[in-house]
């Protein structure tokens, strides 16, 4: 028996405890399984004798019959819970098994919004390895270290096996040991895991059957002697071959992805969205299933046409012709209906049965060209004669052209999917697509070339009439090499005197003159027909599930549900068999054809770019065992798809263009919340880092200067006023990342919260990446970011701050701090930005991310409300740039840069400089001519005469009171104390600073800033500098606070000086 696991251990379906949730992003779905705290294993100890035990036991429990067999199964279900590729909380669904509600394909990776929470807990699709050891026989003993195993790369999501964080932490139950299955128990479990009942076809019966029933359509009996007739022999096979072509590049590129990991059902679907992604995919999905419903429409009419000729013939009318071909129509899709919707067993043998008959049919009509019989004669066929073959090698167009055709004929290899389109009901797509499809095109393309070439043996036209075709005594009129057989048909020829009804250009149903028995061809063509609709009827239902289980699309989910062992989507069969009746009693279908050829080609041409895409993205993915492929083989089938689809009709390819293009509109607008690790993904890669090396190459010019900004904005929603108004001038121009500075070093939570905060920004369209370190102190947090943050020349050149509101009341170390962080950007050579507001920037006390802050409702909605502004459209109003110092332009670039953005488009701006009242006029025109050269619009410049006059007394005596409690007062006390207590406080503010860098400009700026700018959108302003280790931090901070209280919005901006505007080209 198995050891019973420890009462410490928790349960391995029992769900984590929900966290307080402090960001608004997607949750995602929580598959029941352990926390990863709980995956730990936590086992017993098992002595030797225990052990010894146990394998007696077990040598026991493997020679038992009947009941004790069933125990040890139900035993080893109890401990195994084997992962499946749908649910994993299902240990006996079949791997293609409709998933619960909520739940994508097994091989769909949500986004990382779903996969983790939104407290940043990774949520996993659990594989718990204290219940499932059996794997770990390998060391002879259970091992905490799991060693390799199929189970864990069965999901591309992510799989709990055991981390490197928990392998490096001590064990804390004692031994990593535990008990081991015996072989019986392994075996019972694996049978237990293992789908009863469920049908699934090889590679003859699932792929090569249906491909050859597909492409041996119609067109084999009824068109081919046409296009022989048309073309000419040689003509005729080299179109044969220019469609093989086609189809053989499709064929190894339809291989190639079939072969590059698991495949489910979907068919063409699968294979272009699981490579391109899905907005490709979504919307050659849609409309190929709605193609092959509309085919099985198509084959149906093909056949009940048929039919309705020969009752004609029998002088046997229900209605009319029209009529007739609906209901015979509709009684034959309600037969081929049934026969899907009984199963795909069912189906498969009426494949086969099919198959049986149109082989006949063509072995029937391969022996006729060898059985002349002179009753044939008069309707051209004369058996093997060289004067007969070689005037049918060349052409004869009559009204048409060697592509249209081809057109006509190309229509015949657009079943080469058939196959993978039930690539879910294959034992082993992986192996049965690529063999039974390359075959199918091989057997296929020799069958017609075969079937072209013996056509060879009936003339063109014939009369008919035994009589009036034959010769005279002159012969010197008979043209054509039926004249040396004593019959001239002369006059069936264009230009000439008859009509004939007979030969290649004339009769469709020639065939079955030629053939042994003329009753097989017909045979023939009810079999062709057939099989292709029910090829087609149970394909259509298969790519819509796959569809509807990805939610591409709204409202269609309920069609994907599966019923019975099989899966079946019989909901889909309906739909399918109401868009093929609704065609079918239409009646007329040639001008719906060309599209849905031009469907088949669309799906061909992306599944050929797909195999390109994939290989230029170099992915480390793309490993598909099918060798016999080339990138850019592939990429001239996705061409020649193209040009055949404008080749067969010009307007319907225009028009499957433009389906496809909104379609993919429509998918790319949605955002599905899906991540399938598309060649989309493995390109962008590719570029951005091609891209980022290539720009490395390239020294920066002042022209090419855009400002790429650190935000210290903490977590990003806890200061979205200072993240709104830097995306603002970074959004399409510059690069934004939002620092975070951790002092807790748990790197679990590090990692899900960089995963938790990006998607967080990227639902809320914020341009930015997040990047979170974790350090003793900001100061130390911030130097590494300003150090390490960015790529290449995707680096930051702008540190942006949020004012400090509360250095007054807090530890002024904080604020020593603080004012480091903007001297270190400067020893950088970054430029700094600091943003105030009135009230205040961090609201992450009131979303309950911080400290619980005792604020009143009023206090907290202006707050709120305050933190929101930058997110509206700024109505008509101001801009107002003070640019009083030249720091190489970023005062001026930045306004520049908001003004130009949408939300500010009706704010104009005002630039205010320092200037002497003797000059104000000089001043202004030389600042207007250097804006001008600038290329900056700008309503109004002021020049400020009056910047150095002596502030008000009542502003003085505010400053005075607000450095009052930071003073040094070193005049007070020795000069031992007063120096000691400067090295222990070095922010205090001793007398010869406040002589010696007066402050009375900060506190005047300050009073014209309210006289001028009160009611400015947003101000920017130059930062004041201080100089580093003169100017005290107390100091510099009561200047930062003086110049900026009590405004609007404002922008305190000083760059590394260096030039970033210029007026050369």
């Amino acid at each position: 028996m198995s050891a019973t696991p420890s009462p410490a251990s928790p349960s391995p379906v029992e769900a984590a405890p929900p966290e307080p949730d402090t960001l608004a992003v997607d949750g995602g779905l929580k598959p029941a399984g352990p926390t990863p705290s709980q995956s730990r294993f936590q086992v017993d100890l098992v002595t030797e004798a225990a052990g010894s035990d146990k394998a007696a036991a077990s040598d026991c429990s493997s020679s038992a019959t009947g009941d004790a067999a069933d125990k040890a199964a139900e035993e080893a279900k109890g401990r195994f819970r084997v992962v499946n590729f749908a649910d994993p909380r299902s240990a006996a669904s079949s791997p293609d098994a409709a998933p619960a509600d909520g739940i994508q394909n097994g091989d769909t990776v949500m986004s990382e919004g779903s996969l983790h929470s939104s407290t940043g807990g990774q949520q996993h699709y659990h594989y718990d390895t204290h219940t499932n050891t059996y794997y770990l026989r390998t060391f002879g003993h259970n091992t905490i270290d799991a060693v390799p195993n199929i189970d864990f790369y069965r999901q591309t999501a992510y799989v709990n096996r055991t981390t490197n964080l928990f392998l490096q932490e001590p064990f804390e139950d004692g031994f990593a040991n535990g008990d081991e299955l015996t072989p019986a128990e392994e075996a019972a479990a694996k049978e237990a895991a293992e789908p009863k009942g469920v049908v699934k076809f090889g590679w003859v019966k699932g792929v090569l059957v249906r491909c050859m029933l597909n492409i041996w359509g119609v067109m084999l009996f009824i068109r081919m002697t046409w296009i022989v007739g048309q073309a000419g022999v040689v003509y005729s096979c080299i179109i044969v071959a220019m469609a093989t072509v086609v189809t053989t590049i499709t064929g190894c590129s339809t291989s190639a992805i079939a072969t590059n990991g698991f495949v489910r059902g979907g068919g063409a679907y699968y294979l272009i969205s699981r490579s391109l992604g899905p907005e490709f995919g979504g919307s050659i999905g849609l409309i190929f299933a709605f193609a092959n419903a509309v085919a099985v429409a198509m084959y149906v009419v093909g056949f009940a046409e048929t039919v309705v000729e020969l009752l004609h013939g029998a002088d046997l009318v229900m209605l009319d012709s029209v009529n007739d071909v609906r209901i015979v129509g509709t009684i034959t899709v309600l037969i081929l209906l049934g026969i899907s919707v009984a199963g795909m067993e069912w189906e498969a043998k009426a494949q086969i049965f099919l198959l049986v008959i149109l082989i006949s049919a063509i072995f029937n009509y391969f022996i006729g060209t060898f059985i002349p019989f002179e009753s044939k004669e008069k309707y051209g066929f004369f058996g093997y004669d060289a004067g007969i073959m070689m005037e049918n090698l060349g052409p004869d167009f009559r009204g048409e052209t060697f592509f249209s055709v081809f057109s006509i004929f190309f229509p015949a290899a657009t079943g080469i999917l058939a196959g993978a389109n039930i690539s879910g009901d294959l034992a082993d797509p992986q192996k049965a697509i690529p063999k039974g499809t390359l075959l199918a095109i091989l057997i296929t393309g020799l069958v017609y070339m075969g079937v072209a070439s013996k056509l060879s043996c009936i003339v063109r036209d014939a009369s008919g009439i035994e009589q009036n075709g034959t010769l005279s005594a002159d012969l010197n009129n008979c043209t054509g090499a039926a004249c040396s057989f004593g019959y001239d048909f002369s006059s069936c020829k264009p230009g000439g005197s008859g009509q004939c009804a007979y030969g290649l250009h004339n009769n469709f149903q020639i065939m079955s003159v030629v053939s042994g028995f003329s009753p097989l061809i017909t045979a023939g063509i009810f079999s062709a027909t057939l099989s292709s609709a029910l090829a087609s009827l149970v394909s259509a239902p298969k790519v819509f599930q796959a569809l509807c289980k990805d939610n591409i699309y709204p409202g269609i989910a309920s069609f994907g549900r599966g019923y019975g062992k099989n899966n079946e989507p019989l909901r889909g069969y309906l739909l399918t068999f109401g868009i093929g009746l609704a065609f079918i009693l239409i009646a007329e279908l040639n001008t719906i054809a060309p599209i849905i050829s031009n469907f088949f080609l669309a799906s061909y041409a992306l599944i050929n770019f797909s195999v390109f895409h994939a290989s230029l993205a170099n992915s480390p993915g793309w490993r598909p065992s099918f060798k016999y492929y080339n990138m850019w083989v592939s990429l001239a089938g996705a061409v020649l798809c193209c040009v055949v689809m404008f080749v067969i009709n010009w307007w319907a390819a225009l028009l499957t263009n433009v389906i496809v293009l909104s379609l993919y509109i429509y998918v790319s607008y949605k955002k599905p919340d899906v991540n399938w690790g598309s060649s989309t993904q493995a390109l962008t890669y590719h570029q951005a880092l091609t891209h980022s090396l290539q720009l490395c190459g390239v020294a920066d010019h002042v022209k090419t200067f855009r400002p790429q900004c650190l935000v210290m904005t903490g977590a990003p929603n806890s200061r979205p006023a200072l993240l709104n108004l830097v995306h603002a001038f970074t959004k399409n121009v510059g690069l934004m990342v939002c620092g975070h500075v951790s002092r807790r070093p748990n790197f679990k939570e590090l990692n899900s919260d960089m995963v938790r905060y990006q998607r967080w920004l990227l639902n809320n369209n914020s341009k930015a990446f997040y990047t979170p370190v974790v350090a003793e102190d900001l100061r130390q947090g911030t130097q590494y970011l300003l150090q390490a943050s960015g790529l290449g020349r995707l680096k930051p050149n702008t540190l942006v701050l949020g004012f400090k509101n509360d250095w007054m009341n807090s530890d002024m170390k904080e604020t020593e701090t603080y004012i480091n962080l903007i001297h270190d950007a400067f020893d950088f050579q970054y430029g700094a930005v600091i943003l105030r507001l009135r009230e205040g920037l961090d609201i992450s006390h009131i979303q309950g991310q911080g400290a619980k802050q005792s604020l009143s409702h009023v206090i907290m909605l202006k707050l709120l409300e305050a933190s929101q502004q930058f997110q509206k459209k700024q109505g008509k109003g101001t801009v107002d740039v003070w640019w009083l110092f030249d720091d190489g332009g970023l005062t001026l670039l930045i306004p520049y840069l908001i003004a130009n953005k949408k939300k500010w488009k009706d704010c104009k701006i005002r630039v205010f400089i320092g200037g002497k009242i003797n000059r104000i006029d000089h001043d202004r025109r030389a600042m207007a001519t250097l804006l001008s050269k600038f290329r900056i619009d700008f309503s109004d410049i002021t020049v400020l005469g009056d910047i150095n006059t002596k502030p008000k007394s009542e502003s003085l005596a505010a400053f005075a009171k607000m450095i009052e409690p930071y003073k040094l007062r070193e005049d007070d006390m020795e000069q031992e104390a007063a120096e000691k207590l400067k090295a222990d406080e070095p922010w205090r503010i001793t007398d010869n600073e406040l002589e010696l860098y007066k402050s009375n400009r900060q506190i005047r700026l300050n009073e014209l800033l309210k006289e001028h700018s009160s009611t400015a959108n947003l101000i920017v302003m130059s930062m004041p500098l201080a100089r580093k280790g003169a100017v005290s931090s107390a100091l510099y901070m009561s200047w930062l606070d003086t110049l900026s209280k009590d405004l609007p919005p404002i922008l305190l901006v000083r760059g590394n000086h260096q030039s970033v505007l210029t007026f050369y080209s």
